[in-house]
């Protein structure tokens, strides 16, 4: 099939419609960018099949779905703090072509990527580092920061890989320690209990205080949303707290999946998103794909739509309702397992 029959069988009687009020406006900015996109598309023919083979794979969610192996928790407001540092320094794990990747050990189990992050941020409060301290935050120093994220040193003895964007992290987390001091007295936890028990406010709390989170770009001339790592955050408290207390969220199902440069790889490899061949050849060959381009910004919105219908269709088929953040941990867990896989876009972005 050419690139043009993909897109001309993909959008046919156009299935981008909003069943709710997109109140966090991810999908209806998103929406646009996918109706004119020249770079990647959506092939709603594949679509059933891959819910299908997804629903074998699909679990329910139980009453607390964290991981604590790798995770902070010991269910106070220290948790919460702990959380948004944690989100707030949640991008771009992955290496250049032929560098090797950071990587740390904890407790003797070699890491990389996000596990490596939480395990990190976990080990530095396990050694007295009060990563849940906002005035601390505000003012850590270069030294705390590459101590909390030192790498397995190489083969030869020499330094590991530093983590990708040290300093963009550095200042996240500066930002972090100031906003909270200046606006919540310190504790994230205020801020949960000014939105109330509704996700969407939260995370356009986070969009609107604190910059870091603030995950939009611009496609031809239009404001687009992503808000990945703020969405993200709600979930993880959610996810932390059980459903209960802090984690606490009436309309998670208003939340999109978290685009990234994983599940991309994911709905690729089932053949659900499909990418022009001059697209493809860069991916492939791993070429940095510059952030806000019109490419990147294509990759992450059909990403977003791709799962929408799939929910639908999913949730369809399940005779439930199957939210997004359901969706997103399942192809994030398959794309843990990428052999096989064709690679996932590369662009060093603080947003995912």
């Amino acid at each position: 099939m050419t690139d043009s029959s993909i897109k001309t069988a993909s959008y046919q009687d156009n299935p981008f419609k909003l069943i709710e009020p997109d109140d966090l406006g991810v999908l209806g900015s998103t929406r646009w960018v996918v109706e004119r996109a020249d770079n990647v598309w959506i092939n709603r023919d594949r679509l059933e099949r891959a819910c299908n083979e997804f629903l074998t794979q699909y679990t329910p969610p139980s009453e607390a779905t964290w991981y604590e192996r790798f995770h902070f928790h010991d269910g106070t407001e220290r948790t919460v703090n702990w959380l948004l540092v944690l989100d707030a320094l949640n991008f771009c794990f992955w290496a250049e072509k032929g560098q090797p990747r950071w990587r740390i050990d904890y407790q003797g189990e070699i890491l990389d990527g996000y596990w490596a992050e939480a395990a990190a941020l976990t080990r530095a409060v396990e050694e007295g580092i009060a990563l849940w301290d906002a005035r601390y935050l505000s003012s850590m120093s270069r030294e705390d920061l590459a101590h909390i994220f030192r790498s397995v040193p190489a083969a030869d003895g020499a330094a590991g890989a530093m983590i990708p964007l040290f300093e963009q992290r550095l200042e996240h987390v500066h930002e972090v320690g100031r906003v909270l001091v200046e606006r919540y007295d310190g504790q994230f936890a205020h801020a949960v209990e000014h939105a109330g028990g509704d996700a969407v406010k939260l995370a356009l709390l986070l969009v609107q205080d604190f910059s870091s989170f603030c995950d939009v770009a611009f496609y031809r001339g239009r404001e687009v949303r992503f808000f990945k790592r703020a969405q993200i955050c709600v979930a993880d408290l959610h996810g932390a707290f059980g459903g209960k207390h802090w984690g606490t969220f009436t309309d998670l199902d208003k939340l999109t999946i978290f685009a990234d440069y994983k599940l991309p790889q994911v709905l690729r490899h089932y053949d659900v998103l499909a990418y022009h061949a001059n697209l493809a050849e860069r991916v492939d060959n791993q070429e940095l794909l510059k952030p806000g381009g019109e490419a990147e910004v294509e990759l992450r919105a059909a990403t977003i739509w791709a799962c929408e219908l799939l929910r639908r269709e999913m949730s369809r088929a399940a005779g439930r309702e199957i939210t997004a953040v359901e969706i997103d941990q399942l192809l994030w867990y398959l794309g843990q397992n990428a052999s096989g896989m064709r690679p996932y876009h590369r662009t060093r972005t603080i947003y995912y």
